[in-house]
């Protein structure tokens, strides 16, 4: 099967004329290099009471405060020699050129549902004014009515939805840059979201690895489109090894996905080998297999306690001579017996609260379970998840703890709000 590419070459040259892979990332746990974050701007500001369940949120961060733990928890990666790249600047360099921007303006409008013809070319005049950081800015805040102060309304879609206060909805989600793509190997998913207000954050991954010149001339295998019509999130891929993927099969992920995922990434000969699907809980607590457990260390995961199983868990393999080309095996099977399966090493399980029923509904709640390994055995946590993180050193794992009381109410952790573009193999 053909696998698409972003561009063509298949490496970067370095100012001291070696080579490298524009991405790496052949587990959870090797040693961070680059990582990309997006740092809450006005989209929170936009988000309203009556916009929550459209746009996601359970409730309404305060930006000063969002913003201060953001910047605490890059400082945090930075301070520890990690690379820290912002999807909003990568963004606004990726217009370099008049046709690229408003080609990306054209599918940004389309995907933001405008459907008025006069309303798209006022917009795209809007657009077309601003910097190209001010209008990527623009376009993750969403764009109210009056800003269009000149704009008459007077097509019957224009005057039957006056009353909605937005022209193109706010981003608020935007800072959990974990879901739109998510890098396996030396290529990634461009991801199809589950929902509508998250599949327009893709557009910007999708300009960034093909025009940004970081990436533009750099063979990027796409082993998912954005433009399939299954959905799959990044929160839901984790790398277990350099031979061994875990997907979920969730409230986000399909699926049909995971075997698109398969059918392209065995076809490219690399080094995976086995995709392991598995089954988990339909609901907002269980949202992706990272809400439910990361990897820490070699051996070490924390979970939350009713994940350990039995799960349902497919095991998928390349097979030449199935129709499909894939070899699908069904188990039921504990979660701490898969991964010494697979891992080949007796494998630790942290249960998130201790096991205890409440710590563990509440801290679950505010991803205790979700972590970012930025080495073997040292993870970034969030401060409020004191009972699990005292856990977490009890089994020597060394942590980073970061402000925690207003990222949260987005609902996703340390590893949520990051994308590794890079880690050392380990």
């Amino acid at each position: 099967m053909e696998t698409k590419v972003l561009r063509r070459d298949s490496e970067v040259t370095s100012e001291n004329g070696t080579s490298k892979t524009a991405l790496n990332v052949t587990s959870e746990i090797g040693k961070l290099k680059t990582v990309l974050l997006h740092r809450p701007g006005q989209e929170i500001e936009n988000l309203t009471p009556e916009l929550l369940n459209r746009l996601l949120f359970d409730d309404i961060p305060y930006l000063k405060i969002a913003q201060q733990e953001h910047d605490a928890f890059a400082d945090i990666l930075r301070n520890k020699g990690v690379e820290v790249l912002y999807l909003e600047n990568l963004a606004a360099e990726s217009l370099y050129d008049t046709d690229t921007k408003l080609n990306f303006i054209s599918e940004f409008i389309d995907e933001a549902k405008v459907e008025s013809p006069a309303l798209k070319e006022a917009l795209t005049e809007y657009f077309l004014r601003l910097s190209n950081k001010d209008m990527i800015d623009k376009m993750m805040a969403g764009v109210r009515k009056e800003e269009l102060k000149d704009y008459k309304r007077f097509s019957l879609y224009d005057q039957v939805n006056d009353s909605y206060p937005f022209i193109c909805d706010p981003m608020p989600n935007l800072y959990f840059t974990r879901d739109p793509f998510a890098t396996i190997g030396n290529g990634i998913t461009l991801n199809h979201m589950r929902t509508e207000t998250r599949n327009r954050e893709t557009i910007f991954a999708k300009y960034i690895f093909r025009c940004h010149p970081r990436f533009k001339d750099c063979n990027i295998p796409l082993w998912f489109d954005r433009d399939e019509n299954t959905s799959i999130e990044g929160g839901d891929e984790l790398i277990l090894n350099k031979e061994t993927l875990a997907i979920g099969i969730s409230q986000r992920t399909d699926s049909a996905s995971i075997e698109k995922v398969c059918r392209k990434l065995f076809c490219k000969g690399n080094s995976f080998k086995t995709i392991l699907a598995f089954q988990i809980p339909v609901s907002r607590a269980f949202m992706h297999l990272d809400t439910v457990f990361t990897m820490v260390d070699y051996d070490k995961f924390t979970v939350h306690p009713e994940i350990e199983g039995p799960l349902v868990v497919y095991e998928i393999t390349k097979d030449k001579d199935s129709s499909s080309g894939l070899k699908v095996v069904k188990q039921n099977i504990e979660l701490e017996e898969v991964l010494e399966k697979y891992l080949g090493r007796k494998i630790t399980l942290i249960r998130c609260g201790g096991g205890d029923k409440i710590h563990a509904a509440r801290e679950q709640w505010n991803d205790g379970s979700n972590t970012l390994a930025i080495a073997p055995g040292e993870v970034v946590v969030y401060s409020r998840n004191h009972v699990t993180n005292k856990l977490l050193e009890e089994y020597g794992v060394k942590l980073n703890i970061m402000p925690s009381s207003e990222l949260s109410r987005g609902r996703g952790g340390p590893r949520c709000m990051s994308m590794p573009l890079w880690r050392e193999n380990l």
